[in-house]
């Protein structure tokens, strides 16, 4: 009921093009973006206004991440060259850069515990990077294009790879290989665009550019739930997401509408009509406060409207 009682409260019009990226920060203060019209803006989630806006026209700005520094983020970009960033928005300066793929970067993962990353490129390959050395500090190549996160202990890491298998890893010895392998059946209709766990380390959810997304189990990497029945007839990348407590999962169309369903029964439980102008390519809970913000090339902030 809560979730469906979730309504726009708020709507930004600040970039000119998609949004390709959000994040939130860790204590669900603020909330980060990154646009194919080369800008980060960075909302203030408590008063629901934008703060400020960066620009990084000559790389361009993809995949934003915070670190664990409030003030900081990592992104890849989506010019020149595939050099990952990572940027300080007190001055706005360049505090490392993070050289190595050689084709663009499209998966880029934060530890939740330390300052290690991980990034995945088109180039088939998963670099870990720790964010105090430019040098990369693992190598993995791969059959095909990656897609990877870490888990919430930030112990394991997880990798998709040719949107048919995921390969889970020990961080402290990934050089060994993958300590467990999970074949999924391949669906030549579309690829996995995303790959995320859920809070309580049970799940792991799969999306893809087709028009359904998947919830598998953490351990026995069987299948739980194949959510389908929103739009995506043009193979967009849209971000699903789960809840906070792991009990549902949200994804966004391409008309406009975000899609919830229970992660355990695997029923839709609502559809909500964010008024979204193109297709909704982000969407993220907020991971301290009751509400959630999803994107276009508009940002929505969204909050329940229950009466007591």
């Amino acid at each position: 009921n809560v979730l469906r009682s979730f309504r726009v409260a708020k709507v930004f019009r600040e970039n000119s093009d998609k949004i390709n990226c959000f994040d939130f920060s860790p204590n669900g203060e603020t909330v980060i973006s990154s646009s194919d019209d080369d800008s980060i803006v960075l909302y203030d989630c408590q008063e629901g206004k934008p703060k400020r806006t960066l620009y990084s026209k000559k790389y361009g700005v993809d995949l934003i991440r915070y670190t664990h520094a409030a003030n900081t983020v990592v992104y890849s970009s989506n010019k020149i060259d595939d050099t990952i960033r990572y940027l300080s928005l007190h001055d706005n300066k360049y505090i490392r850069y993070f050289p190595g793929h050689t084709k663009r970067v499209v998966a880029l993962s934060m530890s939740p515990v330390d300052d290690t990353f991980i990034s995945g490129s088109l180039d088939k390959t998963i670099r870990l990077w720790d964010l105090r050395s430019p040098n990369c500090q693992g190598l993995m190549h791969l059959q095909g294009k990656p897609v990877c996160s870490f888990d919430p202990e930030g112990l394991i890491f997880a990798a998709g790879v040719n949107s048919e298998m995921v390969k889970l890893y020990d961080l402290r010895s990934f050089d060994k290989g993958p300590f467990a392998t999970f074949k999924m059946q391949y669906d030549r209709t579309c690829e996995w665009t995303g790959l995320k766990f859920s809070n309580d380390g049970k799940l792991i959810l799969i999306s893809t550019n087709g028009g359904f997304i998947r919830l598998i189990d953490a351990f026995k990497g069987a299948v739980l739930h194949t959510f389908g029945g929103y739009n995506n007839s043009k193979a967009v990348t849209l971000e699903a997401s789960f809840t906070p407590d792991s009990q549902f999962i949200m994804i966004g169309s391409e008309d406009g509408k975000i899609h919830v369903w229970n992660g355990e029964s695997g029923m839709k439980v609502a559809v909500l009509d964010g008024k979204h102008t193109g297709p909704i390519t982000c969407l993220q809970f907020n991971p301290k406060f009751m509400t959630f913000a999803s994107a276009c090339s508009n940002m929505a902030f969204w909050l329940p409207t229950i009466d007591d």
